[in-house]
């Protein structure tokens, strides 16, 4: 049985008082009035050169919340507002996205376990209990995430542009997607995506934990039909939340390809937490079975899904880059403009570094060589998620500062006591799973 350290219970609780600190003094900062909006660039602007100022005025509305192109000049009015309303969803924008990236981690491992589970995979057994440890922080963190949604629809930030009724009523393309998007039916698709995810989690477990007190193995074989069906849910399930929690954060922006580019994004995340898990806890002297072979299809995977997710990124930027289609080609030159060193660094941690660094099978097997390349890995899928949020929130009045390190203290402190209680749960190693064995004398 696992034993939660002082060490990291202390570590985790420090990590989410000072995110607390962080957020409240990110948003107790933020203006109020168009002119403490005006007075805070101009002071910025004063230290970095006036770049933000220039790019505003260059791109005004379409910047922001992705809402319509302007049609001729803007009236200053409308300018100074939009700007107080950038400057106001920072902090918001910065505690939704490592909200939604810490959630995002879980999720992808509930997937990962599932399709082990409906494999029936004869090599992961002896890591369900880690991924069932991770899958644990669905509950806190799906609910957070739910908070902030709601939040959003009672006009708390101003985050998702089609949620305010007078943008609505002058835009004649979102009055066309009222009948999905609208904050009622929003938030109904939220709550049914979330109690399914966390159902499956925690019927799952139900049946992994009956299965080692069993005498039969009914309880793997319904978990093995679960775990299919499950699939086919989380499948759609998934692609419809990124639609609803990313995607429509730009409304007039879409791309096909998008499920599936936040799917790989949480697939690699999710692999590369139960690497990161499962090292730490050997570290410790748990999981004493788990062998250099588990950790190398591991970090087999966490290469193999890093490619995967390169070449859904380039396969939506080379078709709209190349279509050149103004609707849709808005959405690059945004990134390209205002964001140039997270979205390119977001490219050379999430392809080129696990790239060269686990080409190699040997590096695969060598502890602390995947936990290094993990920590790159889920910095660079958080700026992955960084640049599709704050792009179509807050512009270009983004810089890394207290809201954005806050959230990730407080997120990853409360990730981590919540996962690291989850094990203390439970024996870290199934009993009675029928591949147990062929899982302790797995080799490659």
């Amino acid at each position: 049985m696992y034993t939660f350290s002082n060490k990291l219970r202390i570590g985790s609780f420090i990590a989410m008082g000072l995110g607390v600190i962080f957020l409240a003094i990110g948003f107790l900062s933020a203006p109020s009035t168009v002119e403490e909006a005006k007075a805070m660039v101009a002071a910025h602007d004063d230290g970095h050169g006036g770049g933000h100022a220039e790019a505003a005025e260059t791109h005004g509305e379409e910047q922001g919340h992705g809402a319509e192109a302007a049609h001729g000049e803007e009236h200053d009015a409308s300018h100074d507002t939009h700007l107080l309303h950038q400057l106001q969803n920072r902090p918001w924008s910065a505690l939704y996205v490592a909200a939604f990236f810490f959630f995002m981690i879980a999720l992808g491992v509930l997937a990962f376990y599932a399709v082990q589970r409906a494999a029936q995979a004869g090599w992961s057994p002896l890591l369900f209990r880690v991924m069932e440890g991770i899958t644990a922080y669905l509950v806190p963190g799906g609910i957070i995430v739910f908070v902030i949604l709601l939040l959003s629809t009672l006009h708390m930030n101003h985050m998702f542009v089609w949620m305010d009724a007078e943008t609505v009523a002058h835009d004649e393309l979102l009055q066309g997607k009222a009948g999905y998007l609208n904050p009622t039916f929003f938030l109904i698709r939220a709550a049914i995506f979330l109690g399914g995810w966390i159902f499956y989690r925690q019927y799952s477990r139900k049946l992994s934990l009956a299965q080692d007190e069993s005498d039969d193995n009914s309880n793997f074989v319904k978990n093995f039909r679960w775990s299919a069906a499950f699939l086919v849910f989380y499948l759609i399930s998934e692609s419809m939340m990124s639609w609803d929690w990313i995607m429509s954060l730009d409304p007039h922006w879409f791309s096909t390809l998008f499920g599936w580019y936040v799917f790989a994004s949480m697939f690699v995340s999710g692999i590369t937490v139960i690497a990161m898990v499962t090292v730490y806890l050997k570290s410790k002297g748990y999981l004493e079975q788990v062998n250099d072979s588990h950790v190398h299809d591991l970090a087999k995977f966490m290469f193999g899904i890093s490619i995967f997710w390169t070449y859904l990124w380039f396969s939506q930027f080379m078709l709209i880059w190349y279509a050149d289609i103004p609707e849709e080609v808005t959405y690059y030159i945004a990134r390209f403009q205002d964001y140039k060193l997270p979205f390119f660094g977001m490219l050379v941690m999430n392809f080129v570094f696990p790239l060269l660094v686990l080409m190699n099978s040997d590096y695969k097997r060598v502890n602390w060589f995947v936990i290094m390349t993990g920590i790159v890995v889920l910095l660079g899928h958080y700026l992955d998620i960084f640049n599709m949020v704050m792009p179509a929130t807050v512009g270009d009045q983004w810089y890394i500062g207290l809201p954005e390190i806050g959230g990730i203290l407080f997120f990853g402190g409360l990730f981590v006591f919540w996962v690291f209680t989850a094990l203390t749960k439970a024996p870290l190693q199934p009993k009675r799973n029928p591949f147990i064995e062929e899982s302790r004398h797995f080799h490659y």
